[in-house]
């Protein structure tokens, strides 16, 4: 096993920052839809409305999560940086492990907001169809 070096944790920078730029888009969407809701709900209020809203809530904290993680991926790069530049190796290993795992489970968050984002759409296009 190679040793861990100053380069292994600054190569998650890139992805985490291409990560950070869509959850951020994504964030920015949701909250268009949700003023475009608001007015909807206040204008005509309906269940397929209020549905969407719930929906939307649920995935706005799911993005607000993967957001928090993938920040926290980041610093703890960051931090194991650190760690290996004052030669604290095996603390710099075990924060490596740290910012993946933050990583890993942002990337499972929204696999999850994306089945919950696909069903929502799938639900509208069913009472269209109606």
């Amino acid at each position: 096993m190679e040793e861990l070096t100053l380069t292994t944790p600054s190569l998650l920078f890139s992805a985490v920052s291409l990560i950070m730029l869509a959850y951020t888009n994504r964030f920015l969407s949701y909250a268009q839809v949700v003023r475009t809701l608001k007015k909807d709900y206040d204008t005509n209020p309906s269940i397929v409305t209020a549905t969407q809203i719930d929906n939307l809530t649920r995935r706005l904290y799911l993005t607000r999560s993967m957001q928090i993680l993938g920040i926290s991926s980041l610093l703890t790069s960051v931090i194991c940086m650190l760690f290996l530049y004052i030669h604290w190796r095996i603390t710099a290993v075990i924060t490596f492990g740290v910012s993946l795992l933050c990583l890993i489970l942002s990337l499972f968050l929204s696999i999850r907001e994306l089945m919950i984002s696909t069903h929502a759409l799938e639900t509208y296009l069913g009472e269209m169809k109606k």
